[in-house]
């Protein structure tokens, strides 16, 4: 069965058995099960991957249901990472998922980072996503950034496991004015998939080690226009996470 279901994977030359091994001894961190969570969450264990571990603290709103998939209007109210749990295992029964319903800070977090193999970050505002990066530049754990607002979209590969390579803080400053939270903001929900699925696809790489991931670049996606532009991304040698003391 197992077999049989992964077998159009299996025949990609650039993937394989190997490749298809790799992801099933492989454990991705997702934190935030927004717009993006959700179908990162919902490809990786279709995909194959062998273990997720799902954090959120929020609930899921009626409001969620246009972007986030795995969702449906009878699970409104519930923690979304029980709803996700279950919607998860009706797809993939042999993927081991893990819950963590609160704010991972500090010492957490980082336990939870280090016990990953790649950590992808879906949430909604800065404060996480910095200190997400920090983490993952201390634990050198690759971490697939996305973000959705409105009609625009990012996304960035930071591989703070190899040598010379930006990281989050590199491209912003926390202390900058431009900075905008998605809570409060529209947002195209079919971009939301489409980058929550793009990330899915980073991540498989970063683990599989098939072409070449976006490590060292940001996309970024105008849907009015549907144009995507990439921008060469540098490492801040003054950088108070990554640079060079």
């Amino acid at each position: 069965m197992t077999d049989i279901r992964y077998s159009r994977q299996v025949a990609l030359s650039q993937w394989g058995s190997e490749g298809q091994q790799k992801l099933a001894h492989s454990h991705a961190l997702i934190i935030g099960l927004g717009g993006l969570g959700n179908p990162v969450a919902l490809y990786l264990a279709c995909a194959g991957i062998g273990k997720l571990t799902l954090n959120d603290f929020d609930r899921v709103d009626v409001s969620n249901l246009p972007r986030q998939v795995l969702f449906s209007p009878a699970d409104a109210g519930k923690a979304k990472v029980d709803a996700a749990r279950q919607a998860l295992r009706r797809h993939n029964a042999d993927c081991d998922i893990v819950t963590l319903d609160s704010r991972l800070q500090d010492h957490a977090l980082d336990d939870a980072v280090a016990a990953a193999d790649v950590v992808i970050d879906g949430c909604d505002n800065f404060a996480t996503r910095f200190a997400v990066n920090a983490s993952c530049v201390r634990q050198r754990i690759p971490l697939v950034s996305g973000a959705v607002i409105r009609f625009e979209a990012q996304l960035a590969v930071f591989r703070a496991d190899l040598e010379g390579q930006p990281c989050y803080r590199c491209l912003y400053d926390e202390n900058a004015e431009t900075l905008e939270d998605c809570e409060g903001q529209g947002v195209l929900s079919p971009l939301a998939g489409m980058i929550g699925t793009a990330m899915a696809i980073e991540a498989c790489r970063v683990i599989v080690g098939f072409g070449t991931d976006q490590s060292g670049s940001l996309l970024v996606h105008d849907a009015l226009g549907g144009q995507w532009r990439r921008l060469r991304l540098s490492r801040d040698p003054s950088c108070p996470v990554c640079g060079q003391q």
